[in-house]
């Protein structure tokens, strides 16, 4: 079985097209420019042959009634080289001979009078190729009874060509070696960004993304990222798709952490409740074997409120997951026309009886501000921002509760002048099991996952919940889309 061949490299194969298409025009460009000169020098060869017929001619024509043969007719009269001379005077042999180069005039032989013979076939300027004296245009004509042959030797345009052709050649290997060399330098300046391209993936492919903490640092050179360029955008599409791919993995770990955090939390909330429902279920059952029935039933009784309390905490626990899990699958929404200000009012009615020792304000206007929602969830989550207020802020704190359209949007906002959110935890106020007080105290920490809930309400319903803090001035504003207020 044979290897599969080796396949070509885009270099090559831009290379060899390049090379060989240009070949090819020269080679083109070459054979037309050598019949273009041929023609051009066998007009002017022919234009020649017929001055110098009629100069021969009249010259010979007396030589030749005196019984002159044509090797002495051209020593009598010397010509230029290359000139072929033939008389045929019946009944006596043709004669004929030829100047050389040196302007020596040379007789030709038998068989190569034949030759001129045979050539002499048809009418005007012929080609007759002579052996040992070489190739000749010639043409003849009839002076009285004798017949007068003139010829001119193509050895000049035969060498014309042949130097042309050779200088052609010459050239095209000279240009080609060039073109090459270029060609191939300019190619592989061109595509440099692909292989800084070809490099990066590589480093990329070698990383270990599929767990743990990522970062990817590899990137394409910036000069080679030039988006102005063809080759340029690759590398800067790859550029941009390795940092979406950087922050999606960032993202990922951060979704990672969060989700240890959260089932870590959520164990922790749960198993306090647990724990309690565990030591009071022994603490019954240790009460009920004794024999002081009074005392047992009272344990009994004690342990029993207990284990429901915890139960209650487990429940309530369990409903919050549940309803964020809902929430995040666009469930457990009823829709209808929900006036904040009304829930406004309510929400501050209930802080002033849970939290009496702050000072509670409302800022409300006489028309309502509607919106489409969910009563129950915006209850919820006016009810948790209230809540949030009144817990992590000391007594004699103010917390002012307004409500107004924006534009088109209906906005709430509750504002404390308490000593504001630590900045540690204030990225992740929002997040699930988020407290500001770290510690698990059911009075000042709660389970964190109100402000949770009372987020994805808002997001749900298609608005915002958002806070900024600094000491003495705390804002927590929901803003949603309201409702076209009703033509009076």
């Amino acid at each position: 079985m044979t290897a599969a061949r080796r396949p070509w490299t885009l270099q090559r194969r831009l290379i060899v097209t390049v090379v060989a298409i240009t070949s090819l025009i020269m080679v083109l460009v070459g054979v037309a420019t050598s019949a273009l000169l041929g023609g051009v020098l066998e007009e002017g060869l022919t234009n020649r042959l017929s001055a110098t017929t009629a100069r021969i001619v009249s010259l010979a024509r007396p030589l030749i009634v005196g019984g002159l043969s044509a090797e002495e007719i051209l020593r009598q009269h010397p010509q230029q080289a290359g000139l072929l001379l033939a008389v045929v005077t019946p009944p006596e042999n043709p004669t004929a001979a030829v100047t050389e180069a040196d302007g020596t005039v040379t007789a030709l032989t038998d068989d190569q009078l034949r030759e001129l013979a045979s050539g002499l076939r048809a009418d005007g300027p012929l080609v007759v190729t002579i052996d040992a004296v070489g190739t000749f245009r010639v043409v003849g004509e009839a002076t009285g009874p004798s017949i007068v042959v003139v010829g001119l030797s193509r050895d000049e345009v035969a060498a014309t060509i042949g130097r042309m052709l050779v200088t052609i050649g010459l050239l095209t290997a000279g240009g080609l070696l060039v073109l090459g060399t270029g060609t191939a330098w300019v190619i592989r300046a061109g595509l440099a960004p692909l292989r800084a391209v070809a490099d990066t993936a590589e480093d990329v492919s070698r990383l270990p993304l599929s767990q743990g903490e990522v970062s990817i640092a590899e990137r394409v050179p910036a000069e080679q990222a030039d988006p102005r360029t063809e080759v340029g955008r690759v590398g800067s599409a790859l550029n941009t798709l390795l940092d979406h791919v950087d922050s999606s993995l960032a993202a990922r770990q951060r979704n990672e952490e969060r989700m240890r955090r959260f089932v870590a939390d959520a164990s922790h909330e749960l198993r306090t409740p647990l724990a309690s429902i565990r030591g009071y279920s022994e603490l019954s059952l240790r009460a009920l074997e004794r024999e002081d029935a009074p005392a047992a039933l009272e344990t009994t009784e004690t342990s029993l409120e207990r284990i429901q309390a915890q139960s209650l905490r487990m429940t309530r626990l369990v409903e919050d997951l549940l309803l964020l899990a809902r929430l995040d699958e666009g469930q457990e929404l009823v829709y209808a026309a929900v006036d904040l200000t009304r829930l406004a009012v309510d929400g501050v009615t209930d802080a002033r009886a849970a939290h009496p020792d702050h000072e509670w304000q409302l800022a409300v206007g006489d028309d309502p501000v509607v919106v489409a929602g969910d009563a129950v969830r915006l209850s919820q989550v006016v009810a948790n921002l209230l809540a949030n207020a009144g817990t992590h802020t000391p007594a004699g704190t103010t917390v002012a509760v307004g409500v107004e359209r924006d534009g088109e949007d209906a906005v709430l906002r509750v504002r404390d002048d308490g000593p504001g959110i630590d900045p540690s935890i204030a990225n992740e106020l929002f997040e699930r099991f988020a407290r500001a007080d770290r510690s698990r105290a059911r009075q000042t920490g709660g389970t964190g996952l109100g402000l949770s809930i009372a987020r994805a309400i808002a997001n749900a319903h298609g608005g915002t919940l958002s806070v900024r803090s600094e000491p003495g001035d705390t804002v927590f504003e929901l803003r949603m889309p309201a409702r076209p207020s009703d033509p009076a």
